[in-house]
Protein backbone atom coordinates (compact mmCIF):
# COMPACT_ATOMS: atom_id res chain seq x y z
CA UNK A 1 0.00 0.00 0.00
CA UNK A 2 1.35 3.56 -0.54
CA UNK A 3 -0.16 6.91 1.26
CA UNK A 4 -0.44 10.26 -0.11
CA UNK A 5 -1.55 13.78 1.28
CA UNK A 6 -2.68 16.35 -1.29
CA UNK A 7 -3.18 20.11 -0.15
CA UNK A 8 -4.64 22.88 -1.85
CA UNK A 9 -2.27 25.60 -2.88
CA UNK A 10 -4.28 28.37 -0.98
CA UNK A 11 -2.31 28.41 2.11
CA UNK A 12 0.64 30.53 3.55
CA UNK A 13 3.66 29.17 2.15
CA UNK A 14 5.06 28.51 4.96
CA UNK A 15 3.08 26.15 6.81
CA UNK A 16 3.56 23.19 4.29
CA UNK A 17 7.30 22.31 4.89
CA UNK A 18 6.03 21.70 8.64
CA UNK A 19 2.82 19.63 6.80
CA UNK A 20 5.32 18.10 4.75
CA UNK A 21 7.28 17.19 7.26
CA UNK A 22 4.44 15.62 9.80
CA UNK A 23 3.38 13.83 7.22
CA UNK A 24 6.75 12.24 6.40
CA UNK A 25 6.51 11.71 10.16
CA UNK A 26 3.59 9.55 9.56
CA UNK A 27 4.26 7.59 7.34
CA UNK A 28 2.65 8.59 4.11
CA UNK A 29 4.74 8.15 0.79
CA UNK A 30 3.70 10.91 -1.12
CA UNK A 31 2.69 15.00 -0.46
CA UNK A 32 1.15 16.77 -3.55
CA UNK A 33 0.25 20.45 -3.98
CA UNK A 34 -2.31 21.85 -6.61
CA UNK A 35 -1.46 24.44 -8.63
CA UNK A 36 -4.79 25.80 -8.94
CA UNK A 37 -4.78 29.46 -10.95
CA UNK A 38 -4.29 32.97 -8.78
CA UNK A 39 -2.73 30.81 -5.36
CA UNK A 40 0.58 30.29 -4.81
CA UNK A 41 2.24 28.87 -6.94
CA UNK A 42 3.12 25.00 -6.26
CA UNK A 43 6.47 25.31 -8.07
CA UNK A 44 7.65 27.23 -4.81
CA UNK A 45 5.66 25.52 -2.47
CA UNK A 46 7.22 22.53 -3.27
CA UNK A 47 11.18 23.61 -3.58
CA UNK A 48 10.59 24.81 0.10
CA UNK A 49 8.79 21.52 0.82
CA UNK A 50 12.35 19.46 -0.92
CA UNK A 51 14.43 21.76 1.51
CA UNK A 52 12.93 20.54 4.57
CA UNK A 53 12.11 16.78 3.49
CA UNK A 54 14.02 13.76 3.48
CA UNK A 55 12.23 10.57 2.02
CA UNK A 56 8.47 11.86 1.23
CA UNK A 57 8.28 12.13 -2.99
CA UNK A 58 6.13 15.66 -3.60
CA UNK A 59 4.51 16.08 -6.47
CA UNK A 60 2.31 18.48 -8.62
CA UNK A 61 -1.94 18.00 -8.38
CA UNK A 62 -1.93 19.42 -11.07
CA UNK A 63 -0.03 21.68 -13.67
CA UNK A 64 -1.74 21.81 -17.05
CA UNK A 65 0.18 22.50 -20.70
CA UNK A 66 -2.19 25.32 -21.36
CA UNK A 67 -1.18 28.01 -18.65
CA UNK A 68 2.34 26.45 -18.23
CA UNK A 69 4.27 25.91 -21.79
CA UNK A 70 5.71 22.45 -22.09
CA UNK A 71 9.50 23.96 -21.85
CA UNK A 72 9.01 25.87 -18.87
CA UNK A 73 7.41 22.26 -16.89
CA UNK A 74 10.19 20.23 -18.26
CA UNK A 75 12.93 22.95 -16.73
CA UNK A 76 10.87 23.05 -13.64
CA UNK A 77 10.17 19.87 -13.20
CA UNK A 78 13.94 18.73 -13.69
CA UNK A 79 15.17 21.86 -11.26
CA UNK A 80 12.85 20.43 -8.46
CA UNK A 81 14.01 17.14 -9.35
CA UNK A 82 17.27 17.53 -8.68
CA UNK A 83 16.85 20.05 -5.64
CA UNK A 84 15.05 16.90 -4.20
CA UNK A 85 17.49 14.22 -4.80
CA UNK A 86 14.86 12.49 -7.22
CA UNK A 87 11.82 12.70 -5.25
CA UNK A 88 9.64 15.15 -8.02
CA UNK A 89 6.47 13.45 -9.16
CA UNK A 90 4.91 15.13 -12.12
CA UNK A 91 1.26 15.18 -11.84
CA UNK A 92 -0.65 16.98 -15.05
CA UNK A 93 -3.98 17.12 -16.50
CA UNK A 94 -5.61 19.60 -18.82
CA UNK A 95 -6.84 21.97 -16.27
CA UNK A 96 -10.59 22.63 -15.16
CA UNK A 97 -12.56 24.79 -17.94
CA UNK A 98 -14.37 26.84 -15.38
CA UNK A 99 -11.12 28.02 -14.07
CA UNK A 100 -9.18 28.57 -17.52
CA UNK A 101 -12.15 29.97 -18.42
CA UNK A 102 -10.73 32.71 -16.03
CA UNK A 103 -8.17 33.78 -18.55
CA UNK A 104 -9.66 33.39 -21.73
CA UNK A 105 -8.15 29.73 -22.31
CA UNK A 106 -10.66 27.21 -24.48
CA UNK A 107 -8.54 24.07 -23.69
CA UNK A 108 -8.94 22.68 -27.06
CA UNK A 109 -8.33 18.60 -27.96
CA UNK A 110 -7.12 18.12 -24.12
CA UNK A 111 -6.40 14.18 -24.03
CA UNK A 112 -4.55 14.76 -27.30
CA UNK A 113 -2.91 18.00 -25.48
CA UNK A 114 -1.55 16.10 -22.55
CA UNK A 115 -0.57 13.27 -24.31
CA UNK A 116 1.30 15.28 -26.78
CA UNK A 117 2.88 17.25 -23.98
CA UNK A 118 3.83 13.72 -22.01
CA UNK A 119 5.64 12.74 -25.24
CA UNK A 120 7.32 15.93 -25.09
CA UNK A 121 9.02 16.11 -21.52
CA UNK A 122 10.38 13.00 -22.03
CA UNK A 123 12.28 13.26 -24.82
CA UNK A 124 13.12 16.36 -23.15
CA UNK A 125 14.66 14.32 -19.96
CA UNK A 126 16.28 12.43 -22.05
CA UNK A 127 18.09 15.11 -23.53
CA UNK A 128 16.90 15.53 -26.86
CA UNK A 129 14.81 17.61 -28.67
CA UNK A 130 11.77 18.30 -27.72
CA UNK A 131 10.33 17.35 -30.99
CA UNK A 132 6.75 19.23 -30.89
CA UNK A 133 5.28 21.10 -33.52
CA UNK A 134 7.17 24.14 -34.48
CA UNK A 135 9.96 23.59 -32.03
CA UNK A 136 13.96 23.44 -33.32
CA UNK A 137 16.55 21.05 -32.86
CA UNK A 138 17.32 24.03 -30.15
CA UNK A 139 14.79 22.78 -27.96
CA UNK A 140 16.97 20.44 -25.51
CA UNK A 141 17.16 20.97 -21.72
CA UNK A 142 20.84 22.30 -21.20
CA UNK A 143 21.46 20.24 -17.35
CA UNK A 144 21.25 16.39 -16.78
CA UNK A 145 17.82 15.49 -15.75
CA UNK A 146 15.94 11.77 -15.03
CA UNK A 147 12.86 10.23 -16.34
CA UNK A 148 10.68 11.79 -13.69
CA UNK A 149 7.48 9.88 -13.32
CA UNK A 150 4.18 11.61 -14.47
CA UNK A 151 0.99 10.85 -12.99
CA UNK A 152 -2.22 12.02 -14.96
CA UNK A 153 -5.01 13.63 -12.80
CA UNK A 154 -8.79 12.73 -14.47
CA UNK A 155 -12.34 12.84 -14.15
CA UNK A 156 -13.50 12.17 -17.93
CA UNK A 157 -13.48 8.83 -19.37
CA UNK A 158 -11.26 9.63 -22.26
CA UNK A 159 -8.45 11.12 -19.72
CA UNK A 160 -8.60 8.21 -17.67
CA UNK A 161 -7.80 5.67 -20.44
CA UNK A 162 -4.99 7.95 -20.96
CA UNK A 163 -3.53 6.78 -17.61
CA UNK A 164 -3.80 3.76 -18.95
CA UNK A 165 -1.97 4.41 -21.59
CA UNK A 166 1.06 6.35 -21.32
CA UNK A 167 0.84 7.22 -17.41
CA UNK A 168 3.09 6.09 -14.73
CA UNK A 169 0.74 6.96 -12.36
CA UNK A 170 -2.96 8.12 -12.08
CA UNK A 171 -4.39 10.87 -9.90
CA UNK A 172 -8.22 9.98 -10.72
CA UNK A 173 -10.35 12.38 -8.27
CA UNK A 174 -12.72 9.18 -7.23
CA UNK A 175 -15.40 11.94 -5.02
CA UNK A 176 -17.30 10.00 -3.79
CA UNK A 177 -14.90 6.78 -3.32
CA UNK A 178 -17.42 4.55 -4.41
CA UNK A 179 -16.58 5.41 -8.02
CA UNK A 180 -12.98 3.72 -7.82
CA UNK A 181 -14.13 0.64 -9.37
CA UNK A 182 -15.77 2.69 -12.43
CA UNK A 183 -12.58 4.22 -12.60
CA UNK A 184 -10.20 1.25 -13.03
CA UNK A 185 -12.39 0.05 -15.30
CA UNK A 186 -11.75 2.85 -17.68
CA UNK A 187 -8.02 3.09 -17.24
CA UNK A 188 -7.65 -0.82 -17.87
CA UNK A 189 -3.95 -0.79 -17.34
CA UNK A 190 -1.64 -3.35 -19.28
CA UNK A 191 1.55 -2.55 -16.94
CA UNK A 192 2.18 -1.61 -13.85
CA UNK A 193 0.46 2.40 -12.86
CA UNK A 194 0.42 3.74 -9.73
CA UNK A 195 -3.43 4.66 -9.84
CA UNK A 196 -3.84 6.59 -6.46
CA UNK A 197 -7.34 6.80 -5.08
CA UNK A 198 -7.98 10.31 -4.09
CA UNK A 199 -10.47 11.47 -2.27
CA UNK A 200 -11.66 14.43 -0.30
CA UNK A 201 -11.57 13.73 3.25
CA UNK A 202 -12.17 16.01 6.78
CA UNK A 203 -11.26 14.18 9.48
CA UNK A 204 -10.81 15.36 13.33
CA UNK A 205 -10.45 13.41 16.90
CA UNK A 206 -13.51 13.79 18.04
CA UNK A 207 -15.26 16.98 16.91
CA UNK A 208 -17.33 15.81 13.67
CA UNK A 209 -19.17 19.16 13.09
CA UNK A 210 -16.12 20.95 12.62
CA UNK A 211 -15.41 18.33 10.03
CA UNK A 212 -17.96 18.72 7.98
CA UNK A 213 -18.18 22.69 8.11
CA UNK A 214 -14.89 22.28 6.42
CA UNK A 215 -15.90 19.88 3.94
CA UNK A 216 -19.03 22.03 2.93
CA UNK A 217 -16.89 25.21 2.28
CA UNK A 218 -14.82 22.88 -0.16
CA UNK A 219 -17.61 21.58 -2.21
CA UNK A 220 -18.87 25.05 -2.43
CA UNK A 221 -15.87 26.32 -4.03
CA UNK A 222 -15.52 23.41 -6.44
CA UNK A 223 -18.82 21.86 -6.61
CA UNK A 224 -19.75 23.51 -10.02
CA UNK A 225 -16.12 21.71 -11.43
CA UNK A 226 -17.09 18.45 -11.09
CA UNK A 227 -17.71 16.06 -13.65
CA UNK A 228 -21.06 14.72 -14.76
CA UNK A 229 -20.08 11.10 -14.41
CA UNK A 230 -18.58 11.73 -10.46
CA UNK A 231 -22.07 13.66 -9.55
CA UNK A 232 -24.69 11.22 -10.87
CA UNK A 233 -22.89 8.39 -8.61
CA UNK A 234 -24.56 10.39 -5.83
CA UNK A 235 -27.65 11.34 -7.96
CA UNK A 236 -26.41 15.25 -8.39
CA UNK A 237 -26.19 17.14 -11.52
CA UNK A 238 -24.63 20.50 -12.04
CA UNK A 239 -28.00 22.31 -11.70
CA UNK A 240 -27.79 20.95 -8.01
CA UNK A 241 -24.86 23.82 -7.73
CA UNK A 242 -26.23 26.58 -9.52
CA UNK A 243 -27.62 28.36 -6.33
CA UNK A 244 -24.47 27.15 -4.59
CA UNK A 245 -22.53 29.24 -7.27
CA UNK A 246 -24.94 31.47 -7.54
CA UNK A 247 -23.97 32.36 -3.85
CA UNK A 248 -20.18 32.75 -4.06
CA UNK A 249 -20.75 34.91 -7.10
CA UNK A 250 -22.15 36.95 -4.85
CA UNK A 251 -19.08 37.08 -2.33
CA UNK A 252 -21.22 35.01 0.01
CA UNK A 253 -19.31 32.11 0.78
CA UNK A 254 -20.80 31.03 3.95
CA UNK A 255 -24.31 31.60 2.54
CA UNK A 256 -22.97 28.73 -0.06
CA UNK A 257 -21.55 26.41 1.95
CA UNK A 258 -24.91 26.35 3.83
CA UNK A 259 -27.04 25.26 0.93
CA UNK A 260 -24.26 22.24 0.72
CA UNK A 261 -26.76 19.14 1.06
CA UNK A 262 -25.99 16.01 2.83
CA UNK A 263 -25.82 14.08 -0.28
CA UNK A 264 -23.50 16.57 -1.31
CA UNK A 265 -21.09 15.62 1.66
CA UNK A 266 -20.86 12.41 0.18
CA UNK A 267 -18.56 13.57 -2.45
CA UNK A 268 -15.87 12.85 0.36
CA UNK A 269 -15.45 11.08 3.61
CA UNK A 270 -15.74 12.81 6.70
CA UNK A 271 -15.51 12.69 10.87
CA UNK A 272 -13.90 11.03 12.67
CA UNK A 273 -11.25 7.79 12.22
CA UNK A 274 -14.33 4.93 12.73
CA UNK A 275 -16.72 7.28 10.42
CA UNK A 276 -14.07 6.77 7.51
CA UNK A 277 -12.32 3.34 7.85
CA UNK A 278 -15.55 1.90 6.74
CA UNK A 279 -15.78 3.81 3.19
CA UNK A 280 -11.91 3.63 3.38
CA UNK A 281 -12.59 -0.52 3.64
CA UNK A 282 -14.42 -0.38 0.68
CA UNK A 283 -12.00 1.47 -1.49
CA UNK A 284 -9.73 -1.56 -0.32
CA UNK A 285 -11.75 -4.06 -1.01
CA UNK A 286 -12.02 -2.84 -4.64
CA UNK A 287 -8.90 -3.27 -5.31
CA UNK A 288 -7.56 0.54 -4.01
CA UNK A 289 -3.09 -0.05 -3.41
CA UNK A 290 -3.10 3.94 -2.48
CA UNK A 291 -4.86 5.59 -0.72
CA UNK A 292 -4.90 9.72 -1.01
CA UNK A 293 -6.37 12.04 1.28
CA UNK A 294 -7.10 15.10 -0.25
CA UNK A 295 -8.12 18.98 0.77
CA UNK A 296 -9.38 19.50 3.14
CA UNK A 297 -8.13 17.00 5.42
CA UNK A 298 -9.73 18.77 8.72
CA UNK A 299 -10.47 21.77 10.72
CA UNK A 300 -7.14 21.23 11.94
CA UNK A 301 -4.62 20.29 9.28
CA UNK A 302 -1.72 19.05 11.50
CA UNK A 303 -4.37 16.90 13.91
CA UNK A 304 -5.70 15.28 11.07
CA UNK A 305 -2.58 14.17 9.68
CA UNK A 306 -2.08 12.89 13.02
CA UNK A 307 -5.39 11.06 13.10
CA UNK A 308 -4.10 9.74 9.56
CA UNK A 309 -1.50 8.19 10.65
CA UNK A 310 -1.83 6.95 13.94
CA UNK A 311 -5.60 5.46 13.53
CA UNK A 312 -5.89 4.96 9.55
CA UNK A 313 -3.06 4.02 7.94
CA UNK A 314 -1.68 1.10 9.83
CA UNK A 315 -5.10 -0.38 9.43
CA UNK A 316 -3.98 -0.99 6.00
CA UNK A 317 0.05 -0.91 5.81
Amino acid sequence: MKFSIRLNNDLPVELYPILAKKAEEAGFDQFWVSDDLFLRSAWVILAAVAQQTERIQIGTCIVNPYTIHPAEMAMAAATLDELSHGRFLLGISSGADDFLGWVGIDAERPVRTVRETIETLRRLWRGAPGGARGWTDQAYLRFKARPIPIYVGAMSPRMLRLIGDVADGGLPLLFPPEHFAEVMGFIQPQREVDVAACIWCSVTRDDRVAAEHVLRDKIAYYGRALSPTILQRLGLTKADFEPIQARMQKGDPLGAARLVTEDMLRIGVVGTAPDVIPRLDGLVHMGARHLSFGPPLGPDLLQAIDVLGSDVLPRYR
